[in-house]
C-alpha cells in the first residue's frame, strides 16, 4: 500500500509517499481502507516534532481518517468489513489503509458522507469537549470563540449556537467577519484592533450588555490569551485548546481568585483513552446535529495523497 512516511522530523516536504506492507489488525483493532483524512494544524506539529506525543519513526501521520472497514482483529464484534466509520486513530491516516482501535471507530450514519465526516472529526470533537466537558456551557450563556474562522473555531461557533448560547466570534481581521457571521455568530470581535489588552474586553462587553463572556475557547494563546482572560465574566471559564499564535501564555493565579474564574486545558485524545463513553456521546450528538442541519462544516478542498505537503502548507499559511 502507499503511505506517507516521516523518517525525520522537520518540514512536511521531508516526508515521502512510499510503498509499505499492509498491516494486519491485532486483537481489538480494525483495518480501515481510508477514503479521506483530515488535514489539521496538529499534523504539522507532529511532522515537525513539536507535538507533546510523538510516535516512533518512521510513522505515517494523519489523525481521524474516515473510510470502510477492511478487516477486524480478534475479539472485535461491534464492527464488520464493509462498515463506514470515522476512525479516531492518533496516526496512520495519510495512507491507503490505517489501523485503529475498534472501540475508537464510530460507525457513520447514512446521512453523513465521508467528506462531512472527515471535516467533523478532530475539529468538532475538540470544540464539543471544550464547550461541554471543560467549559460546562449552559443554555443562554455567552461564548467567545477565538480563531473563529479556523476549523476548531468554526466548529465552536456552530456547536455553541446549537446548544442555545449567544456566540461572539474572535477573528484575526474584519475581512473574516462575514464568514464568522455566516457560521452563526451573533457578533464579531476584532483581534487585530489596537491595544488588544483593553479593546478585546471592551468589544465583548459592548456586545453583551456590559458583561464579559461566560466561556472562552482559545486555540491561539500568546497576546490573545492575555487579553481574553480579562474578557471573562464573573465565574467565567476559559479553555486552552492550543497555541497557534506561537507563544505559550503565562497567568498570575491571583487573577483567578479575584474574579472567581477558571482556566482549564483540553487534550481531546485523552478522552478517547479515559472516557470513551463521553467520546461516543460527543460523536452521536455531532452526527445528529449534522443530520438535523444545525451544523455544517465549511466546504472542503481535497488533495491526492502525493500532494499532502501542499495541503499542509495551505493550513500552515491559513489559506
Amino acid at each position: 500500500m502507499k503511505a506517507v512516511l516521516v523518517r525525520d522530523f522537520g518540514a512536511p516536504g521531508l516526508a515521502k509517499v512510499e510503498e509499505t506492507p499492509v498491516p494486519a489488525p491485532g486483537p481489538g483493532e480494525a483495518l480501515v481502507r481510508v477514503a479521506l483524512a483530515p488535514v489539521n494544524f496538529v499534523d504539522l506539529l507532529v511532522i515537525e516534532g513539536k507535538y507533546q506525543f510523538l510516535p516512533p519513526r518512521p510513522f505515517s501521520p494523519g489523525k481521524g481518517p474516515v473510510g470502510t472497514v477492511e478487516a477486524v482483529g480478534e475479539g472485535v464484534t461491534a464492527l464488520a468489513p464493509g462498515d463506514r466509520v470515522l476512525a479516531m486513530a492518533e496516526q496512520g491516516g495519510y495512507a491507503e489503509l490505517c489501523l485503529a482501535a475498534a472501540d475508537q471507530c464510530y460507525r457513520l450514519p447514512d446521512a453523513v458522507g465521508f467528506e462531512a465526516a472527515a471535516a467533523l472529526s478532530l475539529a468538532y470533537d475538540t470544540a464539543w469537549f471544550a464547550l461541554h466537558a471543560r467549559g460546562r456551557l449552559a443554555e443562554g450563556e455567552t461564548v467567545l470563540a477565538l480563531g473563529a474562522t479556523g476549523a476548531v473555531g468554526d466548529a465552536t461557533v456552530q456547536l455553541a449556537k446549537a446548544a442555545g448560547a449567544r456566540v461572539l466570534a474572535g477573528v484575526s481581521s474584519m475581512a473574516k467577519a462575514e464568514a464568522a457571521m455566516a457560521a452563526g455568530a451573533d457578533g464579531v470581535v476584532d483581534l487585530s484592533a489596537p491595544d488588544l489588552r483593553e479593546s478585546l474586553r471592551a468589544q465583548v462587553q459592548a456586545q453583551n450588555g456590559g458583561r464579559g463572556a461566560d466561556v472562552i475557547m482559545d486555540p491561539l494563546g500568546g497576546d490573545v490569551f492575555d487579553a481574553a482572560i480579562r474578557a471573562l465574566d464573573w465565574c467565567g471559564r476559559l479553555v486552552v485548546v492550543g497555541f497557534a499564535a506561537g507563544r505559550i501564555a503565562e497567568l498570575k493565579t491571583n487573577y483567578l481568585l479575584v474574579k472567581n474564574i477558571e482556566v482549564s486545558g483540553l487534550q481531546v485524545s485523552d478522552y478517547r483513552m479515559w472516557d470513551s463513553a463521553q467520546m461516543t456521546e460527543c460523536f452521536s450528538e455531532v452526527f445528529a446535529l449534522y443530520d438535523e442541519g444545525k451544523i455544517k462544516p465549511a466546504p472542503a478542498t481535497t488533495y491526492p495523497l502525493d500532494k499532502f505537503a501542499e495541503a499542509l502548507g495551505q493550513v500552515r499559511d491559513r489559506r
